[in-house]
């Protein structure tokens, strides 16, 4: 293990350059990377890899292979229009062990700005807290893993093995982007993620499927609503199909590791809902968007099956709620964003033996775990590329939601963690002092 010296001269060079870290962060935040439009804050990462002297790798995702590739979500936007940036450090020599430091860009949606405090995009700073949405998820986690390998040559040291600093796009709503840098050839020995994670590394985590229902029905004028029938009255039956397939599957919780202490590991959110086509017509047709949460092991090829069998036998006419009750209807099923199974990150690895030994270092306490019931891009790494990956990053709030926010402190920490795991993970020697300098001016 690196010296008690060596550990506080990284720690140190954090320190030194977490000004800057921050100032980082706040200009990401402040460029809005919204699916189909990261362009312009992928800009901003590639211009800082660049800085650091790296080749830098950028690429448009379309491809037939991502397609054909059993962990690729169907897609709605236009792919040769977004990009991943993958910079690479390639000691001289490289005789320590490899590692991704894996990030995405594109954050969710940031709802009705007026219901926020204030403008989610300034990355205020506040009581040892930055707000802003994409703040906590994830891009501070993002800046981290580039600040947490600035520091080491900041520190006057050189990783020995290669590393890979990906940016990556379609995190949130197919996994695609990560999965588009895994088929271009972008492997290692280990990868890091730090995903807002509460300080702590993630043990398992569901897979996810997206998909619309859509239910038609018989349109009339309302003066004659019993000859007609109502889709968005129907779409209501198969809601209440829906969640008798949910009580079904978190009742299984028991049988499926890491997940039995869980309350309600399942979700299944309705996560929009739109029909009809004018106040006084009868509504023809009603779309549900659903994201259904599946355990590791099943497909989900398996979970869209269970789907497509539950609403059908809404349609069937099977239920017992209203008007609909009396009607067959027809429904469709469309996957049309994740299609991801879950994963369990096994216990034993030496990456995890090495962050547990890392964080401690950082926060002066032992490293916890957990299972999460929300998506991670880890499952590319550990399913398909057959890599442990460490999804550990800072404490965050409300992600997703109104001001969301990261803890300032926990940044600097984990940022500490990632910069120590890189040193013993990769090895590390002595630069000379030109070569210091030069890299501490180019940051």
């Amino acid at each position: 293990m690196i010296s008690a010296a060596l550990t506080q001269r990284i720690r140190a060079a954090v320190e030194a350059g977490f000004d800057e870290q921050l100032r980082a962060t706040a200009e990401l935040v402040a460029a809005p990377s919204l699916r189909a439009d990261e362009e312009a804050a992928q800009d901003l990462i590639e211009a800082r890899l660049s800085a650091f002297g790296l080749e830098v790798d950028r690429w448009k995702i379309a491809s037939d292979e991502l397609e054909a590739h059993p962990g690729y979500g169907p897609s709605t936007v236009d792919y040769t229009r977004m990009s991943n940036v993958v910079a690479t450090y390639r000691p001289e020599r490289e005789t320590g062990r490899s590692l991704i430091l894996n990030g995405h860009i594109d954050i969710v949606p940031e709802g009705p700005e007026a219901q926020w405090s204030r403008s989610p995009w300034d990355a205020e700073v506040r009581d040892g807290w930055m707000y802003g949405r994409g703040a906590g998820d994830m891009k501070a986690g993002l800046i981290a893993n580039l600040f947490a390998f600035d520091a080491l040559r900041r520190a006057g040291l050189a990783p020995q093995g290669r590393i890979h600093l990906q940016s990556v796009v379609e995190e949130e709503c197919t996994g695609n982007g990560s999965l588009a840098a895994l088929l271009r050839g972008y492997t290692a020995d280990a990868v890091i993620i730090p995903e807002p994670e509460e300080d702590a590394l993630v043990r398992a985590n569901v897979g996810v499927l997206w998909c619309t229902i859509r239910v038609s029905g018989e349109p009339t004028h309302p003066r004659e609503m019993a000859n007609g029938f109502n889709a968005i009255d129907a779409a209501y039956q198969v809601i209440g199909a829906l969640r008798e397939l949910e009580s079904e599957w978190n009742a299984e919780k028991d049988r499926h590791r890491y997940f039995e202490d869980l309350d309600h590991p399942i979700n299944f959110n309705i996560g929009g809902i739109r029909g009809g086509d004018w106040p006084s017509s009868v509504p023809a047709w009603c779309e549900l968007r659903l994201r259904v949460a599946l355990y590791p092991g099943m497909t989900a090829a398996e979970a869209l099956a269970a789907v497509e069998d539950c609403v059908r036998a809404a349609a069937a006419g099977s239920g017992s709620a209203g008007e609909s009750a009396r009607h067959s209807f027809d429904v469709e099923v469309i996957p049309d964003g994740f299609f991801s199974e879950g994963y369990v990150l096994e216990p034993g690895s030496d990456a995890e033996a090495l962050l547990e030994v890392t964080h401690r270092a950082a926060f002066g306490h032992e490293l916890t775990s957990f299972t999460t019931p929300g998506y991670l891009d880890g499952r590319v790494f550990v399913n398909y590329g057959d890599m442990p990956c460490l999804v550990y990053g800072p404490v965050s709030e409300n992600i997703h939601g109104f001001d969301e926010r990261v803890s300032i402190e926990s940044i600097r920490r984990c940022t500490e963690s990632i910069a120590l795991f890189i040193a013993e993970w990769c090895g590390v020697e002595e630069i000379e002092e030109s070569s210091a300098a030069s890299a501490a001016s180019a940051a």
